[in-house]
C-alpha cells in the first residue's frame, strides 16, 4: 500500500485495510484492536450479529461498553433503567483464545519492516477479543509454551477485554512449544458448549495436537485454527551458502539455499496440507495467516465461521 492509500484507510476508519507494518506505527495494543474492528465492522455490507444470536433470552443490566443497538428502550421507558437484550448464543458461548508463546513466535524475516509472529497473534487475539466481548460472548486467554504462562477464565464485557489487552502486553516468548497440554486443559475447562482458538506457528508434535485438538472437538466445541506463517518461511533466500538455525532448540545445519529451495517450498505446502487434511474432516477449521497481509483477513474469516455456529 503507498502512502496515498495508507492515509486514505486511515481517514475512512479503515485499519483492517493496513499492513502490519503501517499498524504497528500506529500505537499501542488497545488502540490499534480498536481500530482495526471498528474499520471491519464498518467495511461489512451488514452487522454482523446478524445470524448469530437470533432467539431472545433475557435481559441483563447495561454495562459501559456494550453495544447501544441492545438496548431495550421499552424497558427503559418502563423503568427508566437501561437493559440490553442477551440472546441464546450470547448466553451459550464460552470463548479461549490460545496464543504460542514459542521462541519462534519471536521470529520475523524483514527486521525493521516486518512485526514478529507474536505481534500479529497479539494484535489477532485482541480484535478477536473484542469482537467476542461486543457480540456478549464470553472470552478467555490461555497463553503458552512448554507451559501455560497465562490463563484467563472466559468472561464477559469491556472490562474483560481491558484485562485481555494487559496480559496480552506483558507476554513475552520462551522456549519449545507444547501445544498439547494446555489444548487439553482448555477442554476439561470448557464444561458447555466453547469455542477454542489457536493461534500458532504450528511449529509443535503434530500428532500431540492434533489428537488434543481432536478431543476439543468431539467434545462438542467449535475449533479454529490460525496457522501464523512469516513470508520468510514461506520460501528460502536467494543466496548460496547458509546455516539454518532451530530458534527453539538452537541447533545449526550448514546447506546450500539454492539447492535446497524446491524441496523446501514443497515441505511446506505438503505441511500446510496436512493440517487441512487432519482437521478438516473433523469439523475443525484451519487457515494459513501471512503475517505480511492485512488483519482484516484472518478477521473476516472468523466472522464468516462465527455466523455459521448459529
Amino acid at each position: 500500500m503507498d502512502e496515498r492509500a495508507y492515509q486514505t484507510a486511515l481517514r475512512e476508519g479503515r485499519a483492517d485495510l493496513l499492513s502490519p507494518h503501517q499498524l504497528a506505527s500506529l500505537g499501542g495494543l488497545e488502540f490499534v484492536a480498536q481500530r482495526v474492528v471498528e474499520g471491519l465492522l464498518a467495511g461489512l455490507h451488514r452487522s454482523p450479529h446478524r445470524g448469530f444470536s437470533v432467539e431472545f433470552a433475557e435481559h441483563r443490566m447495561y454495562q459501559p461498553g456494550d453495544d447501544l443497538r441492545f438496548v431495550d428502550w421499552r424497558m427503559f421507558g418502563r423503568s427508566d433503567r437501561y437493559y440490553v437484550k442477551q440472546f441464546e448464543e450470547e448466553t451459550n458461548l464460552r470463548a479461549y483464545v490460545l496464543l504460542d508463546l514459542s521462541a519462534s513466535m519471536d521470529w520475523t524475516s524483514r527486521k525493521g519492516e516486518l512485526p514478529s509472529k507474536l505481534w500479529y497473534a497479539k494484535q489477532l487475539a485482541a480484535s478477536l477479543g473484542l469482537l467476542l466481548t461486543r457480540q456478549g460472548d464470553a472470552v478467555g486467554l490461555t497463553a503458552f509454551d512448554e507451559a501455560v504462562r497465562l490463563r484467563m477464565d472466559p468472561r464477559g464485557g469491556r472490562s474483560q477485554w481491558n484485562e485481555l489487552v494487559r496480559g496480552l502486553e506483558g507476554l513475552e516468548t520462551g522456549g519449545r512449544t507444547d501445544a498439547a497440554g494446555p489444548l487439553r486443559d482448555v477442554a476439561a475447562r470448557l464444561r458447555r458448549r466453547g469455542l477454542a482458538i489457536l493461534i500458532s506457528d504450528l511449529l509443535v508434535d503434530p500428532e500431540e495436537t492434533r489428537l488434543a485438538l481432536r478431543m476439543l472437538r468431539h467434545r462438542g466445541h467449535e475449533v479454529l485454527v490460525f496457522h501464523l506463517i512469516d513470508p520468510g518461511e514461506m520460501e528460502l533466500p536467494s543466496i548460496g551458502d547458509a546455516r539454518f538455525v532451530d530458534p527453539e532448540t538452537g541447533e545449526e545445519l550448514p546447506a546450500s539455499a539454492a539447492d535446497l529451495r524446491a524441496e523446501y517450498r514443497r515441505a511446506v505446502e505438503e505441511a500446510m496440507d496436512e493440517w487441512r487434511r487432519a482437521l478438516s474432516p473433523e469439523g475443525m477449521d484451519y487457515f494459513v495467516v501471512e503475517t505480511d497481509r492485512p488483519m482484516a483477513v484472518a478477521l473476516r474469516h472468523y466472522l464468516h465461521r462465527r455466523a455459521s455456529l448459529g
